[in-house]
């Protein structure tokens, strides 16, 4: 009898001051619909916060809202801690309002997608499920 893989982990949050969580909510539900394991931190999360909860829940991946204009700050933050502390391996992916001149250097800090407002929530769904095919 073959066992069945473990089920796809991912943090869904928001780090900052921004207060905005009707998309984020909206991302978390679609993922779960498709059979994704979700673990919401809710609003005004650190960095370390979210690292922390990421580590310990065991997730594949993080994905963060941000609108608060602060991206370029947080989410290379995440991944310093995530590389510090052995969790390398751990996705992170974002969305939210991101200028699209902001959009190569997040990637090539390690981001491994942004996504916009406009977004379908497929496209998002299918990158989350692509992850879980990669390791």
């Amino acid at each position: 009898m073959a066992v069945a893989a473990a089920p796809l982990r991912i943090l869904i949050g928001k780090v900052g001051l921004d207060g905005h969580d009707r998309g984020v909510k909206l991302v978390a539900r679609a993922l779960r619909d498709a059979g994704v394991e979700i673990i919401y931190t809710g609003l005004h999360q650190t960095p370390e916060q979210v690292v922390a909860t990421a580590i310990q829940e065991d997730v594949h991946a993080i994905g963060l809202s941000i609108h608060s204009g602060a991206h370029n700050s947080l989410l290379p933050r995440v991944l310093h801690l995530l590389r510090e502390q052995g969790a390398g391996d751990i996705a992170l992916f974002g969305g939210g309002i991101i200028p699209d001149e902001d959009v190569p250097r997040l990637k090539a800090a390690g981001v491994q997608m942004l996504f916009g407002p406009a977004t379908p929530m497929q496209s998002i769904v299918n990158f989350v499920k692509a992850l879980h095919v990669e390791h």
